[in-house]
């Protein structure tokens, strides 16, 4: 790991540094991998190449330190090489366990009880790999369930990359035209590859819109609702008031099943999920990232009479859900030894990362109010995006046609350049980390103050 605490790299002429290793690097992968990296939505201009990771910190290529608020789009909620973590990791490695792929052992079954205790919609669990597989796996489920096949998923979410919901995360206001309520709006799918008769199946509504739920479901059998209880892959979109109980009651009336998607939200903000925060609980929840620390690991979880359903003895009720890497002892140790920590001090964590984002929220509101610009932070403990506008939004509607995406992506080049690492695509959320000190956050808010000085 380099020694240095301090951006390296010089400055070149446009007043941005020029990250020349990062550059190479990525001129080499692109001969090799589609775009240069594993993953496109990793792409992003600075192109940076990482190397090395401890705590709140990462280290790019060329040697410069950040302070990273990026946390893996997530998952890190520790900090980053989490030696509990790790030497859980280590251990279940020295013990010689391996990928069996025949029956079952005590690591899963150990997870799956935690899981069972904190979690209050957990009766069940079915470990997986990544949160694509889990909301795949969950809508198959409610499709086995209720026997009907459509979904109904929200404009501005993300639930995955498989067609039922790889659709309408970033649209244009002038591709999906203007509000609709009671309505839907047209599936845009994120790339080509989709059967267009698949999205005749997929019903794309607003979040915070109770009435167009209504409206699909009078019209449609709707066999599933998938959301994230916050939408977080446009920032901080938070539920209103009565939102997810008026799910809950449309969910009972027209007898479909309400799946959280808490890819995102779960373990960051409690251990037992936004459904414990916020007293609602869904009929199936699926789990990834702050799951495990950054280890790849996903889980459906939900009410026992659905997830039995997996093993039931008809083969015909029995939706196929199953995957090689499932409960793979790595991801699993490291999973249990997250929510170990988790749960330490009942929930110090927590109280730690809510302190920090306090501070961090403060001092932002402070620097925009003294430079006159208009702006929000919206934020939930640990999470939080700086908007350019007057207001929380509401729904993606209210946020594409109000926030300053242009002054967003400049902020976000700018503060890697001081050596704070927000991923440089608007509306993305940043994340505290449980290795974030206060010194972070005094650093980070001059970097801002300095920032939106330019």
């Amino acid at each position: 790991m380099p020694s240095t605490s301090q951006l390296t790299s010089e400055v070149d002429k446009s007043g941005l540094r020029p990250f020349e290793k990062s550059k190479q690097i990525f001129e080499h992968n692109r001969k090799y991998i589609p775009g240069g990296v594993m993953s496109l939505p990793r792409r992003a201009d600075p192109e940076l190449a990482f190397e090395c990771a401890q705590g709140a910190y990462i280290w790019d290529a060329d040697g410069n330190r950040f302070v990273d608020y990026h946390a893996a789009f997530a998952p890190i909620i520790l900090g980053h090489n989490d030696p509990h973590v790790n030497r859980a990791v280590a251990d279940v490695i020295a013990q010689r366990a391996s990928l069996f792929g025949s029956g079952t052992n005590s690591l899963e079954g150990k997870l799956a009880e935690l899981m069972c205790a904190a979690i209050p919609v957990c009766e069940m669990v079915q470990a997986l790999n990544t949160g694509t597989e889990a909301t795949m796996a969950a809508i198959r489920l409610a499709r086995g369930f209720t026997g009907r096949d459509h979904i109904i998923v929200m404009q501005g979410g993300f639930n995955g990359s498989h067609n039922d919901v790889a659709c309408n995360v970033l649209t244009p206001l002038n591709v999906i035209g203007p509000r609709v309520s009671p309505g839907e709006y047209k599936y845009i799918p994120l790339g080509s590859g989709v059967p267009a008769p698949h999205s005749q199946l997929v019903h794309i509504v607003n979040f915070n819109d109770l009435d167009s739920v209504g409206y699909v479901c009078e019209r449609y059998p709707i066999a599933a609702l998938v959301t994230e209880p916050i939408l977080q892959n446009i920032g901080i979109v938070k539920p209103q008031p009565g939102y997810l109980q008026g799910l809950r009651n449309l969910a009972e009336k027209y007898g479909f099943v309400l799946i959280y998607d808490e890819v995102k939200t779960g373990f960051r903000y409690s251990l037992g999920g936004y459904s414990q925060i916020s007293g609602v609980k869904p009929d199936l929840a699926v789990f990834a990232k702050a799951m495990a620390n950054g280890y790849p690991i996903s889980a459906l979880a939900g009410k026992r009479e659905l997830m039995q359903l997996i093993a039931d003895a008809n083969a015909a009720k029995r939706p196929f859900i199953a995957g090689t890497y499932n409960g793979h002892p790595v991801s699993v140790a490291a999973a249990i030894a997250t929510v170990e920590r988790l749960m330490e001090g009942d929930g110090a964590v927590y109280r730690h990362m809510d302190r920090l984002g306090q501070k961090l929220q403060a001092g932002i509101e402070s620097i925009l109010r003294a430079r006159g610009i208009t702006g929000v932070v919206a934020r939930q403990g640990s999470a939080f995006c700086i908007y350019f506008m007057d207001h929380e939004p509401r729904d993606w509607h209210d946020l594409a046609g109000h926030h300053d995406f242009a002054r967003d992506l400049k902020m976000r080049r700018s503060m890697i350049d001081k050596g704070i690492y927000f991923f440089p695509v608007e509306t993305k959320q940043c994340s505290i980390s449980a290795a974030h000190t206060e010194e972070d956050i005094d650093q980070t808010l001059n970097a801002l103050e300095d920032t939106l000085q330019q």
